[in-house]
């Protein structure tokens, strides 16, 4: 297999969507990308471990994507090792009654893992910049101060947002956790081939929805909306990768692998060492067990 810098997916210059690959070859077949992947998870799944007992630092991965682009089987996947304790999955859907009575991130802040866990956002905070920009309607449920109609939310709006959501996650990080924030870039023509198959596979028909053809209509929109995203909001705190997902088992491997070469540059994450007074009477507290 090829190697790779993972800083080759981070986004540190301005993106042009429409020149970004789908596709990456890694000089691998799929069963060795497959077996990659399970070298890797098993050694993330462990390094959480260390994590938990230090506890002193919080992992939160971002998932973004269209429609099919495999957030949920990468999510399966790439944690499939973890101790359960050690991950906690949240899918956002549309906002609550309840949670929009409160600003647009809260439901996201008390979602956030605690120290010593992974965290992860199946759709995320960027939602409030992607679904509500091509959709500025739904802005409009947030009843927010000023916004009394959709001509009202311009320019200035989401460039707040994008200054918002910035300053959100670099108090987050600040605060001891670690930000990963992946797009899953995928191909139209892709997104038509896995819409096809919920269609074909009677098994998968329960994932179709007429929706699905509504939103892929707007694909263009939804790119500018992304390209705008990538360019405002990726930062040294926290960055934005875009992962080439028209192959998922190629995601999951880039995936994880960003994630454990990241988490394993953080040289303070080690187990904490035992007290000198329990250290010395380790022999003694074996003794008083083998002899009961």
């Amino acid at each position: 297999m090829k190697a790779f810098n993972i800083s080759d997916y981070k986004v540190s210059k301005k993106v042009i969507i429409e020149e970004t690959a789908t596709k990456v070859d890694l000089g691998a077949s799929e069963d060795e990308i497959k077996d990659a992947l399970r070298t890797t998870r098993k050694d993330l799944a462990k390094f959480q471990d260390t994590m938990y007992a230090h506890g002193k630092y919080a992992a939160l991965i971002c998932l973004q994507g269209m429609d099919t682009a495999g957030k949920d089987s990468l999510i399966r996947e790439v944690f499939e090792e973890f101790n359960s304790r050690g991950v906690v999955v949240h899918s956002f859907k549309t906002p609550s009654k309840n949670e929009l009575k409160h600003d647009y991130l809260w439901r996201h802040y008390i979602a956030l893992p605690q120290r010593g866990k992974f965290g992860v956002f199946n759709r995320t905070h960027y939602e409030n910049v992607l679904v509500t920009r091509v959709h500025p309607e739904y802005i409009l449920n947030e009843n927010l101060p000023n916004i009394t109609k959709v001509s009202d939310i311009d320019e200035s709006f989401w460039q707040q947002r994008f200054e918002q959501i910035n300053a959100f996650e670099k108090t987050l990080s600040e605060n001891g956790t670690i930000i990963f924030k992946f797009f899953l870039n995928i191909s139209k023509e892709e997104q038509k081939h896995r819409l096809l198959r919920r269609l074909n596979k009677k098994e998968k028909n329960w994932k179709f929805s007429p929706g699905d053809l509504k939103e892929r209509k707007l694909w263009d929109e939804y790119m500018e909306c992304y390209e705008a995203v990538l360019n405002n909001t990726s930062t040294e705190y926290a960055p934005w990768y875009i992962i080439p997902s028209d192959s998922k088992k190629t995601a999951r491997y880039l995936v994880s692998k960003i994630l454990y070469e990241t988490m394993t540059s953080y040289k303070d994450i080690k187990e904490p060492e035992l007290a000198p007074e329990i250290e010395a009477k380790i022999s003694e507290y074996k003794e008083q067990l083998k002899n009961e």
